[in-house]
């Protein structure tokens, strides 16, 4: 009896870590974006070569991931971003919040991102480009949001507990040397000093931090005032978001938040309802801000 414990306890341990390694070579595959060598995977992913050989191999037969018939490289096939995008619509998540991201941007004239919390970070889920002519600040493309360095990031991070926030930011890394702008975070004890200043003015603030040349400002979307379910922010060049220009997109960027959050589609109120609410308020409204949008909904 012993023996059969020990053996199902070691097959339950060696399942769990192949499930392990199966998403993280997924989540390598869709950060890069592109097709990668064996070799390449499995340095990245810190395994023997012959181990990931065996792990792609059986992706590929499942249709996750698949073989360049002529260079040998792995690439994600689309069945990841098909269900991505199958979940994104049954939350309903698009519908109900991007007429609001789409006002905002609107009344900032500048890009605007909304993020969903997942588990341990941050995902892009909605934009809107409110710039139309000059400067048009469009960022690379990524799932994920670096959180020290971006207002977004610091934000959701303001909403934790100091341990919880250096937990999450020693979990997901500071990214590569040289990869962000000169003001990028770098050390544990930056991070709990933005999120000071970011819990005491409520919103926050990134310049030269992600990217050279850019400012992003952001706020948490906390229904009820409980836990963050994501971020809202505008980013754009220095040169139009700087001095007073900043506290005037803080205070449309804090309005949007609770509109968000009060229409949040996730809450127990029904998701059909507070899309027909969320798309009143815009058709009523169509020349005025979002203050007005806050005011008409309670």
């Amino acid at each position: 009896m012993e023996f059969i414990r020990q053996w199902t306890l070691f097959t339950m341990i060696g399942s769990n870590l192949l499930i392990e390694r199966c998403f993280a070579t997924i989540e390598l595959l869709a950060d890069e974006a592109k097709s990668l060598r064996l070799e390449d995977i499995a340095e990245r992913l810190d395994l023997p070569t012959s181990a990931v050989h065996r792990l792609l191999t059986t992706l590929c037969l499942i249709g996750w991931v698949e073989q360049d018939s002529k260079t040998g490289f792995y690439r994600l096939t689309l069945r990841l971003a098909i269900l991505g995008q199958r979940f994104m619509v049954a939350t309903e998540i698009p519908d109900i919040c991007q007429c609001i991201v789409d006002r905002l941007a609107q009344d900032s004239k500048e890009l605007v991102r909304m993020a969903t919390v997942k588990q341990d970070g941050l995902a892009w889920t909605a934009c809107a480009q409110g710039a139309k002519a000059g400067l048009i600040y469009e960022p690379e493309t990524t799932a994920e949001v670096p959180l020290p360095v971006t207002a977004d990031g610091k934000a959701w991070l303001a909403t934790l507990t100091a341990g919880a926030a250096a937990k999450v930011v020693l979990k997901n890394g500071f990214g590569q040397p040289g990869s962000y702008g000169p003001n990028a975070v770098r050390t544990i004890e930056a991070v709990m000093r933005e999120r000071e200043l970011t819990r005491e003015q409520g919103w926050a603030l990134a310049v030269d931090e992600a990217e050279l040349g850019v400012t992003s400002i952001a706020a948490a979307i906390r229904p009820n005032d409980g836990p963050a379910i994501g971020t809202v922010s505008v980013a754009g060049p220095i040169l139009r978001l700087s001095g007073g220009r900043i506290l005037e997109i803080s205070r449309l960027i804090s309005v949007a938040a609770d509109v968000l959050a009060t229409l949040w589609p996730l809450r127990n109120i029904q998701a059909s309802r507070q899309r027909s609410v969320a798309q009143a308020l815009i058709s009523t409204e169509p020349a005025r801000g979002l203050d007005s949008l806050l005011v008409r909904h309670h």
